[in-house]
C-alpha cells in the first residue's frame, strides 16, 4: 500500500479518479503543518540564523493521524505543489515522520526508498503516471530557498514592526520587506500625482470632402509638429505625457488661419500588417486580466485558480514562464482546425520568450490540460460562473497563441495646405481576422473606398477643438502594482495576491474606483520606515535579493552568505533607529464638535477601520462610527447621502447613510 500526501481534499478526489482506492491511502495536510512560533522571533542568529520551526497547534491532529497512517504504509508519496512552497511542505512532512536527516542548514533523506517526491505541473492522469515513474527525493534547494524567504521576512517583521507599534502606537502595524516597497510604490505615486502640474491644450480635428468625408486630426502648423512630449523620472520610472502648442492663448488665431487655407491630398500610404497574438498567461499576466476584465482581486483569483489546478482542469498556476508543452501544441492544433479551420494555423507552433530573468520552477504558461474542454463543459462540484470566466479567460489565451496571425489593412491619408499645415487620418480594417476571431468581434473601421487621389484638392468642412489636459501619472490599479513589482523584480509569482491583500488590511491604502490610494497612516508608515531604513526598502535592494533567493533555488548561491550580508548593516541601522525619539500622529481633524467636551474630533484607525474620536483623550474617551461620504452622489431611494460601509470580513460598499431607514445598498458605484 501507497500512502499520498497533498496540500487539500480536493486533490485527493482529483488523485483517486486518477489512481484508483485500492492501491493508493491519501492524506491532506491542509496546508503547512509546521511554521516558525507566532509570539516570538523564532530565529537563533547567533547559530546561523537557526529556524526553530515547531508543528502548528492547529494542526496536532492532523499530524497524529498522518503518523498513525504512515506506519501501514510501504511507500510515501509526497505531491504537494511543486513550488517552494509546496516543496516546503514535503520537507516538514518528511522531517515529523522522522525521514530528515537534519544539521542546519543542510539535510539528508533517510530511507529514499519509502519516502519519495513526484513533481507534476498539472493534475492529469498522464502527468501523475509519469511523475510516479520519474519519482524522486525533495529538493534541497528549493527548501533552502524557501527557508531564506522565511527567515529574512520574519527578521524584518519582528524587528522592525516593533519600532512602528512605538512610533504610532498601534500593535497591530507591520512592516516587511516585500510589502513595505509594495506600499511604497502607492505612496510616492501619490506623491508624483500631488506634484505634478497641468498643462491645458487643444487637439483640433478637421472634417474634409471630396466624394468621401474624412476626419483628420491636426499634426502640424506651418510645418511645425503640434505634440510636444515630456518625460518624468518617476520613483517607478520614466512616465511620459503629452500636449500641443495650442493652448487658450491661440486657439482662435489657429482655427481662424486654417479655416482660410486650401487643401490638398499629400499622399496615401496603404499597406497591410500582421499583429501576432498575446502570449499565454503567466500568474501576474492572469491576475492583472482577471482585474481588468472582471474586477476580481489577485487573492479571489488565485483562488479559483487553485481549485481549478486542483480539479485538473488547467496546469499550475504559479508560473512565470510563457513556455507550453509540444503535448499541448499537438491538441491546440487539432482544436483550431476544428473550430476555425486549417486555414487559422500558423506553418509552426508559436513559443513566445520568457521575460523573467530567472522565471521559477514551473515549466509552462498556465493553460488548460485538456485544449478540447470550453468553459461551459465544466462540471465539477462547487463550479461557479466566476471559475467559467477565468477558465474561458486562461483557454482563450492559450490557444490565441497558436492561431495564424491577423492581417490588417492600413491606410493612412495625408492632408496638406500651401504654408504646410499637415493634417493626418488613419483606417484600418480586418483583411483576415486570424487569432482575432477567438475573442469575437473586433471594432475596426469601415473599409476605405474612397476615390481619393494624391495631388488633388480637397474641401475643408468645419473645423473642431476639444479642450483636454495633460493628465498627472495614474494611481495604481490591481493589475498596474501587480506588473510594476514583476517588472522590478520584487515578488514572485505566488507573493503577489497576499502583499496587496496585506496593504488593505493593514489600512495602509484604500481601494477607491479600482485605484489604490494610500490612507494618512500608510503615508506615515511608509515615510518612517524608508528614513529609518533606506538601503532595506527600496526597488534595487529588493529586487537584488530576489535575485539571491533564486539562485539559492538554482543551487548557485549559499543561504548563510545571503543572510550574513544582509544581517551585519539590518542590524546595525536598526540599533541606531531603536534609539531615536518622537512619535508619528496619524490622526485626521474634522470639522465636526465632540458632544460631550467640544473639543475637535478626529479620524484615527484602528485594525477594524477609520472612527472617530475626541481630540481630548484620554480625558474623554467619546468615540463614534466614522462614515465616509461619496461626494457628488446622492440615495437614488430617498436622496440621502451615500457612504462607504464595511461587511463583518471588511468587504467595501456603498450605502445609504440613512439605514436602517433606507436599505438601498451597492457592490460599485458607477460614478465613483
Amino acid at each position: 500500500m501507497k500512502l499520498v500526501v497533498v496540500e487539500s481534499p480536493t486533490k485527493i478526489k482529483s488523485f483517486k479518479k486518477i489512481l484508483g482506492k485500492e492501491d493508493y491511502e491519501f492524506f491532506a495536510t491542509l496546508g503547512h503543518i509546521r511554521d516558525l512560533p507566532s509570539n516570538k522571533l523564532g530565529i537563533k542568529i547567533d547559530d546561523r540564523f537557526r529556524p526553530s520551526y515547531q508543528i502548528l497547534t492547529s494542526k496536532s491532529k492532523v499530524v497524529k493521524n498522518l503518523k498513525q497512517l504512515s506506519t501501514k504504509v510501504d511507500e510515501i508519496i509526497l505531491a504537494t505543489d511543486p513550488d517552494r512552497e509546496g516543496e516546503s511542505i514535503a520537507y516538514h512532512v518528511a522531517w515529523f515522520l522522522g525521514y530528515i536527516n537534519e544539521n542546519w542548514p543542510e539535510f539528508k533523506v533517510k530511507n529514499k526508498e519509502k519516502v519519495k517526491r513526484i513533481i507534476f505541473h498539472e493534475i492529469t492522469p498522464e502527468a501523475i503516471k509519469k511523475a510516479l515513474q520519474e519519482a524522486g527525493s525533495i529538493r534541497e534547494s528549493l527548501v533552502k530557498a524557501q527557508f531564506t524567504r522565511r527567515i529574512l521576512d520574519r527578521l524584518v517583521g519582528y524587528k522592525v514592526s516593533p519600532l512602528l507599534w512605538k512610533k504610532v502606537g498601534k500593535n497591530w502595524l507591520s512592516a516587511g520587506r516585500v510589502q513595505t516597497v509594495a506600499l511604497r510604490l502607492v505612496v510616492e505615486r501619490e506623491r508624483e500625482r500631488e506634484e505634478f502640474s497641468p498643462i491645458k491644450y487643444f487637439i483640433i480635428t478637421g472634417e474634409f470632402e471630396d466624394g468621401i468625408k474624412i476626419q483628420a486630426n491636426l499634426k502640424k502648423l506651418k510645418g511645425e509638429e503640434v505634440e510636444r512630449k515630456e518625460t518624468l523620472n518617476l520613483f517607478a520610472g520614466p512616465y511620459t505625457y503629452s500636449y500641443t502648442i495650442v493652448n487658450e492663448k491661440n486657439v482662435k488665431e489657429v482655427l481662424e488661419r486654417l479655416g482660410q487655407q486650401q487643401y490638398k491630398i499629400a499622399s496615401i500610404e496603404s499597406k497591410t500588417v500582421k499583429r501576432v497574438p498575446p502570449p499565454p498567461l503567466t500568474t501576474s499576466l492572469m491576475q492583472q486580466e482577471a482585474a481588468r476584465r472582471f474586477g476580481y482581486s489577485s487573492k479571489y483569483t488565485m483562488k479559483l485558480a487553485q481549485d481549478l489546478y486542483e480539479r485538473g482542469v488547467i496546469t499550475y498556476h504559479r508560473t512565470d514562464s510563457f513556455n507550453l508543452s509540444a503535448a499541448f501544441l499537438f491538441q491546440a492544433k487539432k482544436v483550431i482546425e476544428s473550430i476555425f479551420g486549417k486555414e487559422y494555423l500558423p506553418k509552426t507552433s508559436r513559443q513566445f520568450k520568457t521575460k523573467s530573468k530567472l522565471a521559477q520552477e514551473a515549466h509552462e504558461a498556465i493553460r488548460p490540460t485538456k485544449p478540447s474542454l470550453t468553459s461551459k463543459s465544466l462540471n465539477f462540484s462547487g463550479v461557479t460562473s466566476a471559475h467559467r470566466k477565468l477558465y474561458e479567460l486562461i483557454w482563450t489565451r492559450a490557444i490565441a497563441s497558436q492561431m495564424k496571425e491577423a492581417e490588417i489593412k492600413v491606410v493612412n491619408v495625408k492632408i496638406e495646405s500651401e504654408e504646410r499645415d499637415v493634417f493626418t487620418s488613419r483606417f484600418e480594417w480586418i483583411v483576415f481576422p486570424g487569432f482575432l476571431r477567438i475573442f469575437g468581434k473586433q471594432k475596426q473601421d469601415e473599409e476605405f473606398k474612397g476615390s481619393l487621389r494624391e495631388g488633388e484638392n480637397i474641401r475643408l468642412v468645419s473645423l473642431k477643438e476639444l479642450e483636454k489636459e495633460t493628465l498627472p501619472p495614474p494611481r495604481y490599479t490591481e493589475a498596474s502594482l501587480i506588473r510594476s513589482l514583476e517588472e522590478k523584480g520584487i515578488g514572485r509569482p505566488s507573493t503577489y495576491a497576499p502583499i496587496i491583500s496585506l496593504l488593505q488590511d493593514r489600512r495602509y491604502v484604500e481601494k477607491k474606483s479600482g485605484y489604490f490610494v494610500p490612507t494618512l497612516l500608510g503615508k506615515k508608515v511608509c515615510e518612517y520606515l524608508v528614513k529609518s531604513f533606506p538601503n532595506i526598502f527600496n526597488l534595487s535592494f529588493t529586487a537584488k535579493m530576489e535575485d539571491s533567493l533564486d539562485k539559492i533555488a538554482n543551487g548557485e548561491e549559499d543561504l548563510l552568505k545571503v543572510l550574513d550580508e544582509f544581517y551585519g548593516p539590518f542590524e546595525r541601522r536598526l540599533q541606531e533607529s531603536s534609539k531615536e525619539e518622537g512619535f508619528i500622529n496619524v490622526e485626521e481633524r474634522v470639522d465636526e464638535r465632540c458632544p460631550k467636551c467640544s473639543r475637535n474630533l478626529v479620524i484615527r484607525f484602528s485594525k477594524y477601520g477609520k472612527f472617530l474620536a475626541c481630540s481630548g483623550y484620554p480625558e474623554c474617551k467619546f468615540v463614534k462610527n466614522f462614515q465616509e461620504k461619496v461626494e457628488g452622489v446622492s440615495c437614488p431611494k430617498c436622496g440621502g447621502e451615500v457612504i462607504i460601509r464595511r461587511t463583518k470580513k471588511g468587504k467595501r460598499f456603498y450605502g445609504c447613510s440613512n439605514y436602517p431607514k433606507c436599505d438601498w445598498s451597492v457592490w460599485k458605484l458607477s460614478k465613483v
